[in-house]
């Protein structure tokens, strides 16, 4: 590699440059890390490096004479933050503004020049400095679809091809023309789904459960309205018992094996079993000294007391105790004498 004196010079900074420049990578890294996660945003991946000697060394070789000093360079630095989705591009863009000083001459948005029948990835290029006097850095923000092309392009090698057949030009245009349509809809199908969720949560608090759809969203808006808590907490004055917290989200599936499609049909299992969960629970807790009762309790034992009265047996009941603590065979003899206490209990 031949480089001129004036090159070689812009080498040898770089080298005896090189811990300095780490270290600012490791400093926007952390910066902009922690930055991000404050903000609540969701990142498929934040890459950062500093040029090699020889990837520099090459660029030297093809275009040093352009650069009056080190600083000219402004990718010696480089991280690349990949979103999940479009929109969320402009919004590591607005922090990434705030954070530092843009030289919005030398920044570049890709998404903006794209033409009609090109076909290359969407990207964001911001050029960044900590404060005036220090080493610039490039920031490159893309989606997670946008990277993916970006790899595939340049694993094909499309770029370098210098006449390229039209059909295979024609596919390369539909397949970039799906991904970027792929990208809309996960966008779009995003904010969709977030205003449902905004509906369920306001069907919930309004206490139209009947017009709620059961589902994972929608059952953990109704927990959220601590349902079982007065059912616990008589069952817990039993043995003047402590309440421990636990997640409820794994009964959702015994609920629908239930048959169970709204949070209406649940929230009637509440009202109509209640004192039958109750006085199965005492006669478990009469015989014991328990202090400490997990926060299942109460819907454990509405679940039990459903299924035998829908004419659930031995083996549904084990589901139950299979879904909530791992199957196990012993659940079995755990169903048997489940079952006859409710029997004893003449429910």
């Amino acid at each position: 590699m031949r480089l001129s004196p004036h090159c070689q010079l812009l080498l040898q900074e770089f080298r005896d440059k090189r811990q300095e420049l780490l270290q600012l990578d490791n400093h926007v890294f952390e910066l902009i890390s922690q930055t991000l996660k404050q903000q609540g945003l969701e990142l498929n991946s934040i890459e950062h490096r500093i040029k090699t000697m020889e990837s520099l060394a090459g660029k030297l070789e093809r275009k040093g004479e352009k650069y009056h000093q080190l600083s000219d360079i402004t990718d010696l630095i480089g991280l690349r933050i990949v979103t999940f989705y479009t929109d969320d591009v402009d919004k590591v863009a607005a922090i990434i503004s705030q954070l530092f000083d843009i030289d919005w001459s030398n920044s570049v948005d890709k998404r903006k020049l794209h033409d009609l029948n090109s076909f290359g990835y969407n990207s964001l290029h911001y050029i960044c400095k900590l404060h005036e006097g220090s080493f610039p850095f490039e920031i490159q923000i893309r989606t997670a679809l946008q990277h993916t092309w970006s790899a595939i392009e340049h694993d094909i090698g499309y770029k370098g091809a210098v006449k390229l057949p039209p059909q295979y030009r024609r596919q390369f245009s539909r397949l970039a023309g799906m991904l970027e349509l792929a990208d809309d809809e996960f966008s779009r199908l995003r904010t969709t789904m977030t205003e449902y969720r905004r509906q369920i949560q306001t069907l919930v608090k309004s206490g139209n459960l009947s017009d709620v759809a059961l589902s994972t969203d929608s059952f953990r808006s109704y927990l959220e309205l601590r349902p079982f808590d007065r059912l616990n907490q008589r069952i817990a004055a039993v043995n003047q018992a402590e309440l421990f917290p636990a997640s409820l989200m794994p009964f959702l599936p015994i609920l629908e094996s239930f048959g169970m499609e709204s949070l209406g049909q649940v929230q009637a299992m509440v009202d109509e079993l209640s004192d039958a969960a109750y006085q199965l629970a005492l006669s478990q807790l009469a015989i014991t000294d328990l202090d400490i009762l997990s926060e299942m309790v109460g819907l454990q034992n509405l679940c039990v007391v459903y299924s035998l009265r829908n004419g659930g047996n031995r083996d549904d009941i084990k589901y139950i105790y299979d879904t909530l603590y791992g199957a196990n065979e012993s659940n079995l003899l755990l169903a048997d004498a489940i079952i006859r206490q409710y029997s004893a209990i003449g429910q």
